[in-house]
This record gives C-alpha cells, structure tokens and sequence, in this order.
C-alpha cells in the first residue's frame, strides 16, 4: 500500500492478533512448492512477519525481505524474526506502488491479503512483476468477503458484511478480490498463471472463540469502529450489536465460518 491508500483494518493489537497467527502452511501452501533453498524473496505487506519468517527458513541462505508501510508494524516484524534467530531476513518500510529495487531483483514476490486493500491492485501486480526476475514467481492471496458463510445464520454477522463491504468500498477498495485475481493478473500483464483457492475455516471451540473475538474487538476498537463513525455508516450502538452477534457466534456449538481465498502464481 501507498500512504494514499486507506487500511480499512489499521494495525490495533486484534488485527495483529490475527495476522500473526498465519503461517507459510496456513497461508501460503500453494506457494511452497515453489521455494527452494537459495531464492530470493520479497514479501510485500508483511505485517508482523510470521509468514515471512517461514520463508526464510525455506529458501536459507536465500535472502527475503518483508515490506510494510507502517513502521511499527516493521519493528514487531523485526523483533519476531529476532527471536526465531533468523539472518537471512531483513524488514524495511516500503510501498508496493513504487518498489525500491531495479527491474529483476527477485525470485520471488509474494502478498498476502494485500490486493483487496488497494485502489489500483493492477499498477501494484504490474510493479511486483517488474522487480521480479525472468521466470521468475509473483505470488498473491486474498480473501473474497461476499464468499464467505457462517452458520448460525445471525442477523448481527449480516449486519457485520454489509458494514464491512461499504466501508471498504468507500475506501476505494475490493473486498471481494479473491475472484478477482486472474483478471488483474491478465490486466498487468502476465500471460503464464495458474489459479487456485483455498479456506480457512473456523469450526472447533477453541477455533471459533477465537475468530469471534478478533472480530468482536475489531469491531468496536480497531480503525475499521473508527471509519464507520467517520464516514457515518455506523454509530456505537450498531457497533455494540454487531461485535455481541459476532461474541455470540463464537459461543454457539455449531458454529461454522468459512473464508475462501483466491491464489495466484504468476510467472514474470
């Protein structure tokens, strides 16, 4: 992302909560393949580092590098990589349109729920491709929000996507990227892709409790309850309602979220 650019999500302790729990296995399965001991990696929208650590470990000595906008979230990604004792991985702040790196620097260009955030996810793929190497891979996930399905069927949740689908739109954003992908990888310009999907679901206990309360604090304290007051689409009271329905959600026994992600590997 670009400072121009508006994170509908911002970078409250509930949003890293949840971007730290995702892993190379969890979150970049269809990637691995592809990584081998030796490669270069660029991690664009890094966040808290976890899956870019995980990609250090796979293609060391291969050097990686994560990029994020926002610089503390570079100092948590920083410190983390630290303590799994990693030196072949490195954080810088940086923005996906306007990477700092010649034409065919990388083996491999990597991000993850970064498209649906953009205004301009083809100029973003177009620069990604650039920096990649001849042959080389540019790898992007992301979530599509109209996708998804929850059971207990509760009115707050549906409450929760229309906000969630508004508020993003306003931001000039894409929710519902996931289908997206393949079309924005044609309109920058890559001819050789394949296409896949994959979900992460919430079903267990301990799984929905969770999810739930990411979501539940998100709601109400993130810069998601920040914008929707903004930019008037919610008030507390609605939000109050919404983040109770997503608490009671993760307390019913049968409850069940599945989220559908559209992956793409790209060659340059």
């Amino acid at each position: 992302m670009s400072t121009d650019d508006v994170y509908s999500h911002g970078h409250h302790e509930s949003v890293l909560r949840s971007h730290a729990s995702r892993t190379a296995q969890n979150s970049a399965a269809y990637l691995l393949p592809h990584l081998t001991h030796g490669l270069s990696v660029l991690d664009v929208g890094s966040g808290p580092g976890t899956i870019t650590a995980d990609f250090a470990q796979l293609v060391a000595p291969g050097q990686v590098l994560g990029l994020d906008r926002a610089p503390e979230v570079v100092a948590t990604a920083t410190e983390y990589a630290a303590g799994r004792h990693l030196n072949n991985i490195s954080f810088d702040i940086g923005d996906v349109y306007g990477l700092d790196f010649p034409d065919d620097t990388f083996d491999v260009v990597h991000a993850h729920q970064v498209l649906q955030h953009l205004s301009d996810p083809v100029e973003a793929l177009r620069e990604m491709r650039r920096v990649a190497k001849p042959g080389g891979v540019v790898a992007v996930r992301d979530a599509d929000f109209h996708a998804m399905a929850w059971y207990p069927l509760l009115p707050e949740l549906d409450e929760w996507m229309a906000l969630y689908q508004e508020l993003a739109r306003h931001n000039n954003a894409q929710p519902d990227a996931g289908r997206r992908l393949l079309h924005w990888a044609r309109a920058a310009g890559f001819t050789d892709m394949r296409a896949s999907s994959s979900n992460w679901l919430y079903a267990t206990e301990e799984e929905r409790r969770w999810h739930a309360g990411v979501w539940a604090d998100r709601v109400l304290q993130s810069a998601f309850a920040e914008q929707a007051g903004r930019y008037g689409l919610a008030d507390a009271a609605k939000l109050a309602r919404i983040s109770a329905g997503w608490r009671a959600w993760g307390e019913s026994p049968d409850g069940w979220f599945l989220i559908p992600n559209g992956e793409i590997i790209a060659r340059a």
